[in-house]
């Protein structure tokens, strides 16, 4: 008989429900923490439901604001995306979430946190390598032969959960699994296990089919600092958003309406397996296209190509579960850096499940209209340009010299 008091992270559904009685039947006393990330729950069933199930504590932590400010904008300022198409919603989101758990372990003197992440995926590296790295002791139930073993899968699970008066869900599940926050929803498993099968039209909760979306634009103007949006304004109506989290929320409701930020991928998971996936992100895929656009127009040229590669290894260190590293805090300190002077404002126009950049102005633009223009020669001589053209061309012209060579001896 095991004992000590354990922090399960408790989402109110059937999986962690079922985990929560069982870690009490080890003897383990358990404390519940759900997190609100923006995803649409009864969080106040979800309580009754844990005190009901013997939870010790209950805790329901509000940490929108925080996910947006401290997890959201950072992957703003990277532009980060994994693998060249997902931005990382789920990804991201786990530290935020693993980082509450470990405070409340503290607080409570508790010994152990545990989680409801399959031993498949690659939420059970996130969640855990960001709770080792700030605390040491784990019980990942999915990973215990005696566990695993005694719930090969649903039914198993809802028999046990009827057995022991834990309420079951009534309608029956969609025939996938879902994970929803604020910055995005994904939907995998079930009939998406098969990569030729098409997602049916009524998986989509954040957004509507650009089929269906409206026929009239709507047309924002976004203004940046340091980065990050700061106000979001909407033309016609002329209302604005300028607190992080009723901006980021007006985007995805913007975003939603026109259809914006769907993919449809397969990815390669951290654990070495490739996975079907399928997300849909508006407010994050309207942020992605500004943001991209203000940072050209602001940034050096050489310091972009650096802090695009940058970009990547953060995007990837984000999706392997690595926000508590030393090699991920190095990158947001040199990402960070490459942010001072990206400010200003982008206008576009959100249309049909696309963005579309309109223009741009900015205090801090590199973009000299003088010395690009056709029609003024500015302080620009064009015989410069014979001699710059002449010195990349010994490269071309060496390199052809050599295959000439070698051609006529074949």
């Amino acid at each position: 008989q095991a004992e000590g008091l354990v922090v399960l992270a408790y989402s109110g559904g059937l999986d962690t429900s079922c985990i929560l009685l069982w870690l009490k039947e080890q003897g383990y006393d358990v404390i519940a923490f759900l997190a609100n990330i923006g995803q649409d729950e009864d969080f106040d069933a979800a309580q009754k439901k844990a005190e009901k199930l013997g939870a010790k504590k209950v805790f329901i932590e509000d940490l929108r604001s925080e996910f947006v400010q401290e997890f959201i904008w950072p992957a703003v300022q990277a532009n980060a995306v994994y693998e060249d198409r997902y931005l990382l919603g789920t990804s991201i989101a786990r530290p935020c979430i693993a980082r509450r758990q470990v405070q409340i372990a503290r607080q409570e003197r508790a010994q152990y946190v545990s989680h409801g992440a399959t031993g498949k995926g690659n939420d059970q590296v996130r969640f855990e390598l960001t709770c080792y790295a700030l605390y040491p002791q784990i019980i990942a139930p999915w990973r215990i032969p005696e566990f695993y073993s005694r719930f090969r899968g649903r039914k198993d699970l809802m028999e046990y959960a009827e057995k022991h008066g834990i309420p079951v869900p009534v309608t029956p599940k969609a025939p996938w699994s879902m994970d929803a926050n604020l910055m995005h929803i994904s939907y995998e498993s079930g009939i998406l296990e098969n990569p030729k099968n098409h997602a049916p039209s009524d998986l989509y909760q954040m957004t509507k089919n650009p089929e269906d979306s409206p026929s009239e634009p709507d047309v924002l103007e976004i203004d940046f600092a340091k980065g990050v949006p700061v106000r979001v304004t909407h033309v016609k109506e002329g209302t604005s958003k300028d607190t992080p989290l009723e901006l980021f929320c007006y985007l995805n409701e913007i975003g939603g309406k026109h259809g914006v930020g769907r993919i449809d991928i397969v990815e390669n998971r951290f654990i070495g397996m490739k996975s079907r996936g399928i997300y849909e992100t508006p407010g994050g895929t309207v942020l992605l296209h500004a943001h991209l656009d203000i940072e050209t127009f602001t940034m050096d040229r050489e310091v972009r190509k650096i802090k695009q590669s940058l970009g990547i290894k953060f995007s990837e260190l984000i999706y392997n579960g690595f926000w508590y590293s030393p090699e991920c805090e190095f990158v947001r300190h040199c990402i960070d850096k490459s942010q001072e002077n990206v400010e200003g404002r982008v206008q576009l126009s959100v249309f049909k499940g696309q963005v579309y950049i309109l223009g741009r102005e900015s205090p801090k633009s590199l973009y000299n209209e003088e010395l690009v223009s056709m029609d003024v020669q500015g302080d620009y001589d064009p015989c410069d340009a014979s001699g710059f053209i002449k010195i990349n061309a010994v490269r071309l012209r060496e390199h052809n010299r050599l295959q000439g060579a070698t051609q006529k001896k074949l």
